[in-house]
Formats: structure tokens, sequence, C-alpha cells
């Protein structure tokens, strides 16, 4: 059976919180795991991990098939060589070094990765590329890509890049996609590949140009359900790397 990683996100101690006072808490996202049930993959959790701890990414890497890293809190502008613009923007630099680590280490064994919305940033982040750390404020007459009283139902188009990796995948050049990020991919990195972008230039996903699987899409495919049948199809995306998983798998 196919056994999928799913990076962490972390709530961190605080002495107000009512429950597990002070303490770190590790989570995941409810229809991340039911959206890799659905296929029949087993989905884990992987907690991060300290400097001086005796296991480290590589110890996850080589018992697990594929990764997904999830969306959450900001990427920290220290990890591509800017300061915040807002203290409020400053992200979370500890999840990021955690997850470049499993980035590297996943690559390194040529395991597939895909990355959703925060997860697309990290992955271009990792891979040399820059962000925009608010679009509303760095990207004049922008779309409105997250709208919090709406979250999720906050929809707009998006243009795949012809004759690219998605456009194979799902044949039609627009599609509608939900958005729930302030942040974007403002320098690309010089070894992916735009596969999307909205009608406001903002790129929406992104593939590695190397020989492992790795993609990035800035939309939540795992929040859509099958009321939502105007939006972009969740199901040939996972489908295309968990192929991509058996076929790294029987190698």
């Amino acid at each position: 059976m196919i056994r999928i990683g799913i990076s962490s996100c972390s709530f961190y101690g605080d002495s107000q919180r009512p429950i597990f006072k002070g303490k770190t808490l590790h989570y995941f996202l409810q229809p991340l795991s039911d959206w890799l049930h659905q296929q029949g993959v087993l989905a884990y959790p992987i907690p991060s991990f300290k400097q001086d701890s005796p296991i480290q990414a590589q110890d996850y890497t080589k018992d697990l098939d594929g990764l997904i890293l999830q969306g959450g809190s900001d990427v920290s502008p220290t990890n591509y060589q800017e300061s915040p613009i807002q203290p409020e923007w400053s992200g979370d630099f500890i999840r990021d070094q955690y997850e470049i680590a499993l980035i590297q280490e996943f690559k390194a064994r040529k395991k597939p990765i895909l990355g959703v919305c925060r997860g697309l940033q990290i992955l271009n982040v990792a891979f040399g590329g820059s962000l925009y750390q608010d679009i509303e404020t760095q990207i004049p007459q922008s779309l409105v890509h997250k709208n919090w009283s709406i979250y999720d139902e906050n929809i707009h188009s998006v243009e795949l890049k012809r004759d690219g990796y998605l456009h194979c995948l799902y044949k039609n050049l627009k599609h509608e996609v939900n958005s729930i990020h302030h942040q974007a991919i403002k320098k690309l990195s010089p070894q992916m590949n735009v596969e999307a972008q909205a009608e406001d230039g903002v790129i929406e996903a992104v593939k590695y140009m190397g020989d492992t699987y790795i993609v990035g899409v800035q939309w939540h495919p795992e929040f859509q359900t099958p009321q939502q049948s105007q939006l972009i199809s969740p199901t040939p995306l996972l489908q295309d790397f968990l192929n991509h998983v058996r076929v790294r798998k029987s190698s």
C-alpha cells in the first residue's frame, strides 16, 4: 500500500492556551487525509525534528513513498533574503527549515512531491525563488486572492500553460479554482516551469524541470466538494501524483 507523508503545521508553546499549556502541537488538515483515503492511500503526518534529534528528515523519507506539503502559515522572508514588510508577515522560519529539509531528502531519493498553497511557495523558495509577502500590497490591481469571510468559497479563474504538464492532464486551458492565499511567487525559481497563472499574472502552479516529480498548485484541491463542479477537478492531479509514486516505488 502507498504511504504518503504530510508535512505538519505547528501551534507553538502558548502559556494562555486552555489545553496543553505551553506545549508545541503539530496538526494537519482532515480534508487532506480524506483526499488520500479516497484513493486507498495511507496518510502519515510527519512531525518536525530538532537539529540535535537522532531522527532527521532522511529517516522519514526512506520509509515513505511520497510527500505532500500542506498549506498554513506564511513562509519567512528571511529564507529568501528579505526582511518582513509587516511584523505579521514574519512567517514560520522553523517550519520552513523543516520542510526544506524534507524537500531535499525526497528529491535526493527521487520520490514525488506535491505542494498545496503554502506548499507551492516553499517549493519555490527551496529551489532559489522568492515571494510577494502580500499580494494586495505589492501587486497593484490584483485579484482578490484571499477573502477571510468566505474563505475557500473565494474563486477566480486560471489559465494553464499551453502544452504544459497540467494542460496535458486537464486538456482545457481555462479553469476555476479556490483561492485562500495572500502571498505568491515573486521571483520564479530557475528550476521551475510555470504551469498556470491567474488573470493578474500571479503564478498558480509550477513544476520542477528535473527528473523527479515535483509539482505545486496555489489552490486547495483537497477542499473541493462534489457540489463544486465548476472548479478544476482535484482527482486527475492526485491520481497522476500517485501514478508517479507507484512508478518510483516499483523501480
